[in-house]
């Protein structure tokens, strides 16, 4: 008989089925084992953990033996499993297959495990960092987390490759050449990157200090208060309530000046001009009063004015006070600036002004003139 272009008497089933039968005799039994072991293994060690987990690691405080029950138990998930395939692919005869499961099964293993430390590393943040009076900054760790959980998976990738016997030599050049590439390519995100971990380990500023950022010679600033660090750029929300986003490698070349860092308060320095003319005496001591009275300014150390030189019209003086808060200092100086131009003008104290004196010098004619 022929049957779509095969000639089915051709085929010996009784034959076919005996070879069947007699490759599968001896294997499923020892199948049937090793499913038996791995699902024993699991369910017992499952729970025990669960038992652990209700009447230990509830009742501790600390959250690492919690974060130690969980890598446990997905360990021995990944690993029940696999254990069973490879014995599985082992004993069907199929040992290349059986290899790769091994090797996989390795490289996902590091994932929890990368899970973990990542936790590890948050949770001792939290218990043992924050109890210390300089605490690690909140844009660090993450980064450092992510960076350790990666060298984790890296390292389970490396071992997986190794035990399939492939030489990773020249996937690493590969891929340092492949850095070095990008490198170049980004050598300006590159450049901000460094800056921002440096200035996470410098910290010359905090989130919410108030800070000015000067370029010289230009002689322009910007102020604000910082609201955030990135690894790329820094964000500064100035007076009028704008975000400023300056990178970090820019941050890094110009002048920083931190009014918070050193507490609240701050001594602000007033300039004054008088004219020659003008009680000086007279002068300083309506500043002081001015000072005084203002809000703001405190009273101990008690404000001075000093006279800071000469000019070609003026006496330079300059008033120094001390303020409560470092983020009223314009406010602050307005208010006194204001104060004072009543004041003097009040107390008949001139505020100079440029000028120049003119000599006007007439010649009489040498002789006389006389009519016709």
């Amino acid at each position: 008989m022929e049957t779509l272009g095969f000639d089915l008497s051709s085929i010996d089933l009784v034959q076919w089925w005996g070879q069947v039968v007699a490759f599968t005799a001896p294997r499923w039994l020892p199948s049937l084992v090793v499913l038996l072991i791995a699902g024993v293994v699991y369910v017992v060690a499952r729970w025990v953990l669960g038992r652990a987990q209700r009447n230990w690691v509830t009742r501790t405080a600390t959250r690492l033996d919690d974060l130690a029950v969980r890598l446990l138990r997905q360990a021995l998930l990944l690993s029940s499993g696999a254990w069973a395939i490879w014995r599985l692919l082992g004993i069907w005869g199929l040992p290349t297959i059986a290899q790769w499961v091994y090797a996989i099964w390795i490289g996902v293993l590091f994932f929890p495990l990368s899970r973990f430390v990542g936790d590890l590393l948050t949770a001792i943040e939290s218990e043992v960092v924050s109890r210390t009076e300089t605490p690690l900054d909140k844009t660090a760790l993450p980064m450092i987390n992510t960076a350790i959980r990666f060298i984790v998976v890296a390292l389970g990738v490396v071992l997986a490759l190794s035990e399939l016997g492939i030489n990773i030599a020249p996937l690493l050049a590969g891929a340092g050449v492949m850095g070095l590439a990008l490198s170049l390519a980004a050598k300006d995100t590159l450049s901000n990157l460094i800056a921002g971990v440096l200035l996470i380990v410098d910290r010359p500023f905090q989130v919410g200090d108030r800070i000015e950022l000067w370029t010289t010679p230009n002689e322009t600033g910007s102020w604000g208060d910082v609201i955030e660090i990135g690894l790329r750029a820094t964000k500064i929300r100035n007076p009028d309530n704008l975000v400023v986003v300056v990178p970090n490698n820019e941050i890094m070349q110009r002048d920083i000046i931190n009014y918070t860092m050193s507490g609240q308060d701050i001594r602000l320095r007033i300039p004054f001009s008088v004219a020659y003319e003008s009680d000086i005496d007279r002068a300083k001591g309506l500043l002081v009063d001015i000072a005084t009275g203002i809000e703001g300014v405190k009273g101990d150390p008690a404000p001075i004015v000093i006279a800071r030189g000469f000019g070609p019209s003026e006496v330079n003086l300059e008033l120094r006070v001390w303020i409560l808060e470092a983020r009223s200092r314009r406010s602050i100086a307005d208010e006194i600036s204001e104060q004072a131009l009543r004041a003097f003008e009040k107390a008949g104290v001139e505020i100079p002004y440029p000028r120049r004196e003119l000599y006007i010098r007439s010649e009489s004619g040498a002789g006389s003139h006389s009519g016709p």
